[in-house]
């Protein structure tokens, strides 16, 4: 192999920064909403985004996310899933940086502690557009993405993140459905699809909201 064609050693190629970036989603109050950390660096005090770090020596995508998820949102115990790459080169003001965005449906109930930190928010995806638009980082892009991903999960399925506690009324179910969609769903069709993906309790609701109904779970 003559000099010229030897390839060259790895050092010798421009590399950029590798990041870490996680939409957690949840439903509270009726909305599809999303986990937002308040920025702690010197020259982004304050500034709310996804919670997010950078890959160090030898750390597993994974790792990275779950410490970031762990150090910066009190969560544990996830498992989220890739998204996609972002890879624009003006996407962070602070350098070339290619970030691994990742998506995860957490149940509300799991957020409530963290939620107890002034440095942990939750943000409606609908409600809070203009917070959202104002994310830096390309945040708000990961978080529309993450947001159609899940929307497209529970089209067809349901709940098929596990946000509702169980047992559930199909109405509750519906609601949930709602939530994540964004918009109402009729009765009937929904009823339809769903019903037969589910597995009857045998028990009724309590009545408290309304009159007792069937209570369901998810078929395997």
């Amino acid at each position: 192999m003559s000099e010229s064609s030897k390839p060259l050693p790895l050092l010798e190629y421009p590399r950029p920064s590798v990041a870490v970036d996680t939409a957690a989603l949840t439903v509270d109050a009726g909305q599809l909403k999303v986990l937002l950390v308040r920025r702690r660096e010197e020259h982004r005090t304050g500034e709310w985004a996804l919670p997010g770090t950078f890959l160090r020596e030898r750390e597993t995508l994974a790792a990275a996310v779950l410490r970031s998820l762990r150090d910066k949102a009190g969560i544990e115990g996830r498992v989220p899933q890739q998204l996609h790459v972002f890879d624009d080169p003006d996407r962070d003001d602070r350098g070339w940086t290619l970030s691994v965005a990742h998506v995860d449906a957490v149940p509300y109930v799991e957020l409530e502690k963290p939620l107890q930190s002034d440095y942990v928010r939750l943000a409606s995806v609908t409600a809070d557009a203009e917070l959202i638009a104002g994310l830096p980082y390309g945040h708000a892009e990961m978080v529309l993405l993450a947001a159609n991903r899940l929307r497209q999960d529970y089209v067809q399925t349901p709940d098929p993140a596990g946000l509702l506690p169980k047992p559930f009324t199909l109405k509750e179910l519906r609601d949930l459905h709602e939530a994540v969609a964004g918009r109402p769903l009729m009765r009937d069709t929904f009823r339809r699809l769903m019903e037969p993906q589910l597995v009857g309790t045998g028990q009724m609701s309590d009545g408290t909201r309304g009159r007792p109904s069937r209570l369901w779970r998810r078929g395997h």
